[in-house]
């Protein structure tokens, strides 16, 4: 099993070193950093590592498929810049993959903060991935290369992405979720709020569900952190 993992960035010069340190740890895995347009650092200091750099248009959806076309492994995983990969992820990988029905992984939620918020926050968005085969892209999903291409990838969409192509998923099988957690990053929380990023979040992920078109969502999502920054 040769892993690719892509990783789309956009002005994450904060995350990008860390992330890459932590993940050349890791043998025979192609990684390959999808930049869209970034005017941070990032992209001097993906070259600085020495790991493949992709430019893109602006879009998680976009980057992450011009990673996947550009990924020579049999198996993808997703990650975002703001992620960590938990010990022994590959093995985990290989074994979710190995289940029966199953169409594609991801790993249980976790934030590195501290307090009993956000082991709620951890409890709920777990609850929701094991329930619902409904894994948010914090969590690292991964397929088969020729499951991602039968699907037709991400859809070209500014928000949400990754819920259409569980949905295209789970039309070929399971979404199973790994023993281990990948850490994401708190700073979203802790930044705007507990209570006000939580309720954005399912606000959003709502009006998905009940049919909102995802550029009015978009919209939605943009003005609320314009009004946290204006703040």
């Amino acid at each position: 099993m040769h892993i690719s993992i892509i990783i789309p960035v956009l002005d994450e010069e904060a995350t990008i070193p860390g992330l890459l340190a932590h993940l050349r740890q890791d043998r025979n895995v192609e990684i390959l950093v999808v930049d869209g347009g970034s005017r941070d650092r990032s992209r001097e200091l993906v070259r600085a590592h020495g790991v493949r750099l992709l430019r893109s248009p602006p879009g998680r959806g976009r980057q992450q498929n011009l990673g996947a076309a550009a990924a020579s492994g049999d198996v993808l995983l997703f990650l975002h810049s703001d992620t960590r990969l938990p010990p022994g992820w590959q093995d985990h990988v290989g074994r979710t993959l190995a289940g029966p029905d199953v169409a594609a992984g991801a790993f249980r939620f976790a934030l590195d903060g501290r307090g009993p918020a956000f082991r709620l926050i951890e409890q709920g968005a777990n609850l929701r991935a094991r329930l619902l085969q409904c894994p948010w892209g914090d969590q690292a999903l991964f397929l088969e290369r020729e499951m991602f291409r039968r699907v037709g990838g991400f859809p070209d969409q500014p928000l949400l992405e990754e819920l259409v192509l569980l949905r295209r998923l789970k039309r070929h099988g399971r979404i199973t979720i790994a023993g281990a957690a990948a850490v994401t990053s708190a700073r979203r929380w802790q930044q705007r709020g507990i209570i006000r990023t939580t309720i954005l979040n399912q606000v959003i992920l709502a009006g998905f569900l009940c049919g909102v078109a995802p550029g009015r969502l978009a919209t939605l999502y943009h003005r609320s952190r314009d009004r946290e920054k204006r703040g």
